[in-house]
């Protein structure tokens, strides 16, 4: 049992303590956050280079990249997507970067700019 003379000490401890103990679980959050986001890009450009690589349809590549990240928001535009060359001969290496800016949800930081990029030869 405490003394009468320690009962504001405890309220002042976790007065103190509090800040920082949110800052730690918001930091965790916003981490995660943009941990799934840079997998999802990546996973995103893999995918759709490879639909590039097989069938060279950049219209085709695009759908594929934007379908494969669905998770993200704001969502994909075609703005975000990059194909070089334009048109995949057999042997050419081709490549799909996506470029994205991720928000954060405290806005305490960012945002932050973000990349995934997929490269592959042409021709399957």
């Amino acid at each position: 049992m405490s003394k009468p003379s320690e009962r504001g000490a405890v309220a002042v401890e976790f007065a103190l303590l509090v800040p920082v103990l949110v800052m730690l679980l918001l930091g965790v959050m916003e981490f995660g956050r943009a941990y799934n986001a840079q997998v999802t890009l990546s996973s995103a450009a893999r995918e759709g280079v490879r639909v590039m690589a097989i069938g060279n349809n950049t219209a085709a590549t695009r759908n594929a990249v934007k379908n494969a990240a669905t998770g993200l928001q704001p969502t994909l535009t075609d703005g975000n997507i990059t194909i070089a060359p334009t048109s995949c001969a057999a042997g050419v290496q081709t490549t799909v970067k996506i470029t994205y800016t991720l928000t954060t949800l405290t806005g305490i930081a960012g945002p932050f700019p973000m990349e995934g990029k997929g490269v592959m030869l042409c021709g399957g």
